[in-house]
């Protein structure tokens, strides 16, 4: 028996079998937290920057987060999912910055990651996305590898259990095999979800994304938010693309922003960036949904949030 089909026959059965406890890293990874050993989270539910550059941003944010070690540990094997979806330069706003994908990288292997790998499920052809976002040549000057994610034999199905439209989901092999699991969505309005920035970026790690759409789109995203939370989100709003998305039309779509948020809440940093937009989180449903059921917080008046202007 080869490595995916063992994988198969015993990591995913235990997924839809509701086993999690028995999953050892795996079960860590989709829980959200760091493996045993690494060191404790930082004392602030959020980190918002303001005034910089991607990277440099990224640096303040998690100097203040107390450092990449606090997520990734040594021999670590990382996933760095950012929205590659579409096949247009980094100024249109459609994907995340490749400075902010590459400073990630570049903090994962200086707190000691083993293996750092890229992707993204993208709309656009795959191989154009990923060249002309500018995220594959960052990525791989930063030392990550980059992986396609194309075809349906690269996922696996797995039960989401008590959901109310979401039943199941074919999620990415890498995803599964992972011990961190950092998302990097841009900030940026969407035609179905009014709004695309942590939960809706998991979209992007799915197979079958077009029965989201069909089935509910808004409690979709809250049900696989549920079952699924980064170890770290880092919503890059450095270029916010304000209308036509998720695509765009032109260069007047967008405006510049110049901010990051970080967290390890993804409803937390999903209703930040809500208002950062200029939007009320309640007003997007799936946010309203997730933080119902308890999924997360939007309840921002009274997190812990460290404010840095660069």
């Amino acid at each position: 028996m080869d490595r995916k089909e063992f994988f198969k026959k015993s990591v995913y059965a235990a997924l839809a079998a509701g086993a999690m406890p028995a999953l050892g890293k795996y079960a860590e990874a989709f829980a959200g937290t760091p493996m045993p050993g690494s060191p404790s989270p930082s004392p602030y539910d959020l980190v918002a920057v303001k005034g910089g550059e991607p990277d440099v941003m990224f640096d303040k944010a998690m100097e203040a987060m107390g450092g990449m070690k606090q997520f990734v540990w040594k021999g670590a094997m990382v996933v760095v999912k950012p929205n590659i979806g579409w096949d247009v330069s980094p100024d249109r706003g459609a994907n995340t910055n490749p400075k902010l994908v590459a400073q990630i990288i570049k903090h994962c292997y200086a707190a000691g990651a083993k293996q750092v790998t890229v992707f993204d499920h993208t709309c656009d052809d795959w191989k154009s996305a990923y060249a002309n976002s500018g995220i594959e040549r960052a990525a791989k000057d930063a030392g990550a590898r980059i992986a396609p994610a194309d075809t349906e034999n690269y996922y696996q199905k797995v039960t989401v259990a008590g959901t109310d439209k979401l039943p199941n989901a074919k999620v990415h092999e890498l995803i599964m095999e992972s011990d961190v699991f950092i998302n990097v969505p841009v900030l940026k309005n969407h035609g179905g979800a009014k709004l695309t920035v942590c939960m809706k970026n998991l979209m992007g790690i799915v197979w079958d994304r077009k029965e989201w759409h069909r089935n509910d789109l808004h409690q979709c995203i809250a049900d696989f938010a549920a079952f699924h939370k980064p170890t770290l989100n880092v919503v890059d709003a450095y270029t916010v693309m304000k209308k036509n998305g998720p695509r765009g039309v032109s260069a007047d779509d967008v405006v510049t922003m110049k901010s990051l948020l970080v967290s390890t809440d993804m409803v937390a940093a999903d209703a930040a960036a809500t208002k950062l937009f200029g939007w009320e989180p309640a007003d997007i449903r799936h946010i309203a949904i997730a933080a119902e059921k308890k999924i997360g917080r939007i309840d921002l008046a009274n997190l812990n949030i460290k404010r840095i202007t660069v």
